[in-house]
């Protein structure tokens, strides 16, 4: 908004000059959510206790039994201070902040329907898996045919068309180590990208255990998918980077921004002992998010290592409900998602937090690090 409102006027007023470029506006975006969500956290706290929005916790970890009755649905904070602050300072004539909204409010809207029917319930019983699922593939749908005819629009614009540019297509897939290497998938383009948003969704929902434990690596992700957006979004650095270049998309480093300052503000009260939970509403909001910004910069596949940590806690639960089911019964880990197992193992929680959020540092590091190998 500030943009819209106050850039054009820089002909005249130089200093206005400033909110052309997408750094000085992400880090306020930053800023801006962060000072949100720590001022209204302690209202918006209060206010899940005074109406009694408090967590189910799992009887079969002992040590999580003190934490019931903590207030969840803690991503309607985060929620509130990401909106406000990408209104604020994104250039609302861009139709990809808009698509990133629609993904994280729509996934969020799922995942509030999820909660609230836990709470009305008083037990851990919300939508069924199937229900969730249909919601989130929906969501999906929708955002990606809207991406495609935005990408339509853009490869048929004037600009591109006299630059004669080359614009990666988006059926394509960039291929990690091997920037030469972009193979067109065709229409299974669609249920491979579904497959991306719906699973980092349900990823970061099964991290979302521990006091913690998701939104730190959430803020690591997006810490890397605003240098992958903005590199993708900026023609000459793409080019000498060799990576593909998507017009118009440098604009959603700001909701990047945003994103990281509203975790981190989250992470405030959240972190150990946390005062409150993010609840399906944050969790499934932000994987899916994730999910999106990576199809948006074309680097599906870097995902995977960006959200290493989200991958290893979906797998634990792949392998735990699939050896049950093969051994008649016995299962491969103590618990799973993968943090229970350690827990479980005597190891104490605030240890297993730090030490996946290491983990998910070096990995954001080492996804970062592929921008340059050729």
């Amino acid at each position: 908004m500030l943009y819209n409102l106050l850039y054009p006027l820089s002909s005249e007023i130089a200093v206005f000059n400033v909110f052309r470029y997408i750094t000085f506006r992400s880090v306020w975006a930053l800023l801006t959510a962060l000072i949100i969500t720590i001022v209204v956290g302690p209202w918006f706290i209060r206010l899940l206790q005074r109406i009694k929005f408090g967590q189910y916790v799992h009887e079969d970890v002992k040590a999580h039994l003190q934490k019931s009755g903590t207030p969840t649905m803690g991503g309607i904070l985060i929620a509130f201070s990401l909106v406000v602050s990408v209104l604020f300072w994104a250039d609302l004539t861009n139709p990809h902040v808009w698509l990133i909204l629609f993904v994280f409010l729509g996934f969020g809207f799922v995942g509030f329907l999820d909660d609230y029917l836990k709470i009305l319930r008083r037990n851990n019983k919300g939508l069924s898996a199937r229900a969730k699922l249909f919601g989130q593939l929906v969501v999906s749908l929708l955002a990606l045919a809207l991406l495609y005819a935005v990408r339509q629009d853009i490869a048929q614009s004037r600009e591109v068309v006299a630059q004669g540019e080359e614009l990666v297509k988006f059926t394509q897939l960039a291929v990690p180590f091997f920037k030469k290497v972009v193979p067109d998938l065709g229409w299974f383009y669609l249920p491979f990208a579904v497959l991306v948003l719906v699973g980092a969704s349900n990823g970061v929902n099964l991290t979302d255990g521990l006091d913690g434990l998701a939104i730190g690596p959430t803020v690591v992700a997006s810490i890397c998918f605003a240098v992958f957006i903005y590199v993708a979004g900026n023609v000459q650095i793409a080019r000498y980077l060799q990576i593909p270049h998507v017009p118009g998309i440098g604009e959603v480093t700001v909701f990047c921004g945003a994103l990281v300052g509203a975790g981190l503000g989250f992470l405030w009260y959240n972190a150990y002992p946390a005062q409150i939970f993010m609840g399906d509403v944050g969790s499934l909001s932000l994987g899916g998010s994730l999910g999106f910004l990576a199809v948006l910069c074309k680097q599906e596949l870097i995902l995977l290592v960006v959200g290493g940590l989200f991958v290893v806690e979906s797998l634990s639960v792949i392998v735990q409900v699939g050896y049950f089911k093969l051994s008649g019964g016995k299962r491969f880990f103590r618990m799973a998602p993968l943090h229970h197992h350690f827990e479980l193992k005597g190891i104490p929680e605030s240890k297993i937090i730090i030490r996946f959020w290491i983990t998910s540092i070096l990995l954001g590091l080492a996804a970062l690090s592929v921008l340059k190998l050729r």
